[in-house]
């Protein structure tokens, strides 16, 4: 982890100003091509879920934006993020559910297996406390959403992103998933996500990694 020089930074000015708004998050909703991941997770027997966890978190970790944290007056750089997905427990009730990240999808995907078993078994909804070295994510497999808002603390507000996705569908002969990506504006613009969507987009449809 890297404290950013706040007096250098080229992003100062922007900090400042979406720093001081009460509700300074902003998102984004849309469609991304599945076809050809979705294959190759069906092929090789992988979880559909895991699969898509560790994709979200990897375009997550290759872009610095998305490890930018705020910590009161200074901004941290994490050389990694965790994901942080909601898992679906008895009672039609949910669990928070971190899973340490690593590049190796074999490595993350049992590693994930294991933490989405213990955590049904016995669900929470507490993080580490003072951990923002995460990824907020879930998943509403019910429904081809095209929006979505995330509920969030205001007073102070935090600056982890956020991440949904939703039914899958067809469109002609392409099978297709709504992502929606939820940041602090005061740490990214819509550049930023829009480089994120175009790294999710070229893990997609290179899936080598399954």
């Amino acid at each position: 982890m890297r404290v950013i020089n706040m007096d250098s930074w080229s992003r100062r000015k922007h900090f400042d100003f979406y720093n001081s708004f009460e509700q300074p998050h902003f998102g984004m909703c849309a469609n991304v091509d599945l076809t050809e991941f979705h294959r190759a997770v069906k092929r090789a027997g992988h979880s559909i879920n895991i699969a898509i966890i560790y994709l979200i978190a990897r375009a997550a970790n290759g872009i610095a934006e998305f490890r930018c944290r705020i910590r009161g007056e200074q901004v941290v750089e994490h050389e990694i993020v965790h994901p942080s997905p909601t898992i679906l427990t008895d009672d039609d009730l949910f669990s928070f559910c971190t899973i340490n990240y690593s590049e190796d999808y074999a490595g993350f995907a049992a590693r994930a297996a294991e933490r989405i078993a213990a955590v049904k078994a016995q669900p929470t909804l507490e993080d580490e406390p003072g951990q923002d070295d995460l990824l907020f994510m879930t998943a509403i497999p019910w429904v081809s959403f095209t929006s979505f808002k995330h509920p969030m603390p205001l007073q102070p507000t935090d600056s982890v992103p956020r991440f949904a996705w939703g039914k899958f569908f067809e469109e002609g002969e392409k099978l297709k998933m709504p992502l929606a990506v939820q940041a602090h504006h005061a740490l990214m613009d819509g550049l930023h996500v829009g480089r994120y969507y175009t790294t999710v987009q070229e893990l997609l449809d290179r899936p080598e990694f399954v």
